[in-house]
């Protein structure tokens, strides 16, 4: 062997493994709590997969596969689902996870006072059958209940009862809310809210880890031209999202790369459908014109979703017409559009009894959605055209949702990503009329009501065959369309911004799981 050669085999021999790195990413919005069971959104959800995990989870490709749980089957002729616990997994105070967990988790989770709890709607009874097998009673045939619970997180019941969080408080908030104690790849070692977060590899974790972080530190930052800076910079190796007006020029750069794809969230406008009269109109207090359909499809018309995709997303996002994007399942295809048409818009308020306009509120978050803030300016200036006068009031998410809660508001905007990757989960959330009791409608803030709609969904969530329940699915589509109980403008855009030694994984729910990365 000539001497490069040995030179070169011993360089092999000795060559050091994968360097063990540190991480660094900024989102515009910070977590609102680390309490699983406590808000129902993307940000806290994405975060939180980190820590824990539920009986399933999603892998790269969004299928379902397991998690706490080895395997599941049905029970009988679609009386529920049998799960079987994944032994010999502690959480990360090491404490030991069985059945008795679930359980716990199951009645914490579908509580009232957990923000997550419609997704139980469909359970009648949970069953440990011994420590390692559990049993999930459903009134009806769910053909789809584990895709359901994919974001679901399982707590330690000792650690909640120890630290007085049996149940979620997100008003005053509890011990969970600060900290974390889950059986996830990664957990928190340091909390300060708005600021920072850090997490550190879990070692006794059951997994096997495809990551090769030491460290990861988590900052919010809400200022776009700053996050960008600090990608720049190296300051951080992760932004999430990047501007859209700001991709080229990251594309030309070689210490950084742009991620882009399109989430699986549909963006939209909403309305107090219940409501008495307008709570911010100068003029039209005693009544709300939003009640009838003809001035809600006349916003449908007046708003230009062509020019703001051009404009405001760069030709980075894709128009919608459902509350749905065609990549979930039961998408409905063939569904009328409304085109943006001022004209008919002007006819359709003067038909209502508006010939003259009138004026209202607008509220919109403005570090929530991709370019949030810019699109409701946009749609008020494009309502103005036809006379419905909107005065626009912007505002952090963590304000943003107590605002819609509260019913403080005209008009709002929403996006939503069904956590199922199903049509029947915004129909479950957003179109079911709300009750508390049937855990239906919790997102609904504007109270939309339809009989039928309420008739279909229990069967659309039972229906096994495939081709009676999309009909169903159409059915229900037609009929939010022809209400507009929303006005669906467009499928938000995936733009990731990540160091150029950064691997990674971009899943359309937009959720970051740091299993999955590499600094090389």
């Amino acid at each position: 062997m000539t001497r490069s050669l040995l030179l070169a085999a011993l360089a092999m021999v000795f060559a050091p493994a994968v360097q063990a790195e540190e991480f660094r990413w900024a989102v515009t919005t910070d977590p609102q709590t680390m309490d699983p069971h406590a808000v129902n959104s993307a940000p806290v959800l994405g975060f939180l997969n980190n820590v824990y995990e539920g009986l399933v989870r999603r892998g790269k490709d969004m299928s379902v596969e397991p998690a706490l749980a080895t395997s599941w089957e049905p029970i009988g002729d679609g009386e529920g689902w049998r799960f079987n616990l994944r032994e010999g997994v502690t959480f990360q105070d090491g404490s030991a996870f069985d059945a008795e967990d679930v359980l716990f988790s199951y009645q914490r989770a579908s509580s009232e006072e957990a923000d997550t709890r419609s997704w139980f709607a469909p359970v009648s009874d949970v069953v440990v059958v011994d420590d390692f097998t559990v049993d999930f009673m459903t009134t009806a045939p769910n053909p789809i209940f584990p895709d359901s619970i994919a974001n679901w997180m399982i707590m330690d019941s000792d650690w909640a009862e120890a630290n007085s969080a049996t149940r979620p408080d997100k008003e005053s908030g509890n011990f969970a809310t600060l900290n974390a104690n889950g059986t996830g790849a990664f957990q928190i070692t340091a909390r300060e809210p708005g600021l920072s977060t850090v997490l550190e590899p879990y070692a006794g974790w059951w997994g096997d880890a495809e990551h090769n972080i030491t460290r990861a530190e988590l900052t919010p930052i809400q200022n776009p031209a700053t996050a960008l800076a600090a990608l720049l910079s190296g300051d951080v190796d992760f932004i999430n999202p990047v501007p859209v007006q700001d991709v080229a020029r990251l594309q030309s750069d070689p210490d950084v790369q742009v991620i882009q794809g399109i989430e699986a969230r549909v963006i939209m406008l909403g309305f107090p459908h219940q409501a008495d009269a307008l709570k911010y109109s100068s003029e039209t207090t005693d009544a709300n014109p939003f009640a009838d359909v003809r001035v809600r499809r006349a916003v449908a018309h007046a708003v230009n979703v062509p020019a703001i995709l051009q404009t405001i997303m760069r030709g980075n996002a894709e128009p919608a017409n459902q509350l749905v994007s065609p990549a979930m399942r039961g998408y409905t295809a063939g569904l009328g559009e409304t085109a943006y048409d001022p004209d008919a818009a002007r006819s359709l308020l003067a038909e209502a009894g508006y010939a003259d306009g009138f004026s209202f509120g607008l509220k919109c978050p403005n570090d929530r959605y991709l370019n949030d803030e810019a699109v409701c300016q946009a749609i008020t200036g494009m309502l103005a055209q036809v006379g419905m006068r909107a005065t626009l009031d912007a505002m952090p998410v963590q304000n943003y949702w107590p605002e819609l809660r509260e019913d403080n508001y005209d008009m709002y905007l929403l996006g939503w990503s069904p956590g199922t990757f199903d049509a029947e989960h915004p129909i479950r959330f957003l179109a079911a009329t709300p009750n508390e009791e049937k855990k239906l409608g919790s997102w609904n803030f504007g109270d939309f009501s339809n009989a039928r709609v309420d008739e279909l969904l229990p069967q659309i969530q039972s229906e096994i065959d495939d081709t009676a329940r999309q009909a169903m699915l159409d059915e229900t589509a037609q009929i939010l369309f022809d209400e507009m109980a929303y006005v669906p403008l467009y499928v938000q855009p995936l733009v990731w911004g990540t160091r150029s030694n950064v691997s990674l994984t971009q899943r359309p729910d937009d959720f970051l799981l740091l299993r999955w990365v590499t600094v090389n």
